[in-house]
């Protein structure tokens, strides 16, 4: 997260609220990094936020990254897609956006007027430069846009996105900048009712008919039953189920680093440290980020039970909790 501002204001999240106590990484922390990346071979960078490309110095920091052969990605808002396309397509390998709906409900749950519009031509600017660059998408599915879902998928289409993915919305953690946990007034904004979950179910079969295909060929990146997850989730803050189980080795194969330097082992745990005291690799494999991994038990652990994004990638080395 080399900037912690953001050029939205979205309904679901609290970053863009502290954006007048900006706080962004430099060059020197970038290379400060690279010892630590070449020793655990990293092989990707996602530059996230905030928005990350309103840091003055965000292409710079592409650049150090890949010419030390380290892919760079990119989760964006889009709004700055269309000014900065040359140096996108020279420096990023990939985007990732927000779609929130189609054109009125997007701007309206991002509280940017014309939000949409930035991004078709964000996109068609890259285009004309990369026709076979890929740009995906990503959605939140919660209270505000559920009953759009379909015209999420359709709007995707429109936009000639290569791929787009869903997930819940956390309600219940640290993440997105919220000090406070929210209270049940601010999390019934986004969560859905106990009453809408009969339609949200409804919706979610008529997508795995209506875009059996579109499954098939992964333009939407979740198969079917990763989408009824989603279902799952929200009813089981109605305890009418368990949250869905998830096989996550999150902090075992990435990291975070914010703004300011903090290091957690994923997004939504505690900090383990910072790079501005100690080395990455060092607070990794020093004794919280040990600690962590050795005691974590995802079956149990509250975070992990109701996260909304996790992560399990391939291992092609032995692994064990060092």
């Amino acid at each position: 997260m080399p900037h912690s501002a953001c050029n939205c204001r979205c309904v679901m999240c609290d970053i863009w609220k502290d954006n007048k106590n900006l706080k962004q990484l430099s060059e020197d922390d970038v290379y400060g990094l690279l010892s630590s990346f070449k020793k655990f071979g990293t092989q990707q960078v996602v530059m996230s936020g905030g928005e990350a490309t309103l840091h003055p110095n965000f292409f710079r920091f592409c650049e150090i990254l890949r010419k030390e052969k380290i892919n760079v990605s990119l989760l964006s808002t889009g709004l700055t897609l269309k000014r900065n396309a040359q140096q996108l397509t020279q420096w990023v390998n990939d985007i990732i956006i927000s779609i929130d709906g189609d054109e009125a409900l997007h701007d309206t749950i991002r509280n940017i007027p014309g939000a949409f519009i930035k991004i078709k031509e964000g996109i068609q600017a890259i285009r004309a430069i990369n026709p076979h660059y890929k740009i995906t998408a990503r959605t939140v599915i919660h209270k505000l846009n559920y009953q759009s879902w379909i015209s999420i998928i359709e709007s995707a289409k429109t936009l000639q996105l290569n791929q787009i993915s869903f997930l819940p919305a956390d309600v219940s953690s640290h993440a997105f900048n919220r000090e406070v946990l929210w209270n049940a007034s601010r999390q019934d904004e986004i969560l859905l009712g106990k009453e809408e979950l009969p339609l949200l179910k409804n919706i979610i079969e008529a997508i795995k008919t209506k875009y059996s295909s579109e499954l098939a060929t992964h333009f939407i990146a979740e198969p079917a039953e990763k989408l009824e997850k989603i279902y799952l989730y929200y009813s089981a803050f109605y305890k009418l189920n368990p949250f869905p189980y998830k096989k996550c080795n999150a902090p075992w194969v990435s990291a975070v680093i914010e703004a300011d330097g903090t290091v957690r082992p994923c997004f939504f745990h505690e900090s383990i440290g910072n790079i501005h005291d100690d080395k990455f690799d060092e607070i990794l494999n020093g004794e919280k980020g040990m600690y962590f991994r050795q005691s974590i038990d995802m079956d149990t652990n509250n975070i992990c039970k109701k996260c909304v994004c996790y992560l399990n990638l391939p291992l092609h080395i032995n692994f064990n909790n060092s």
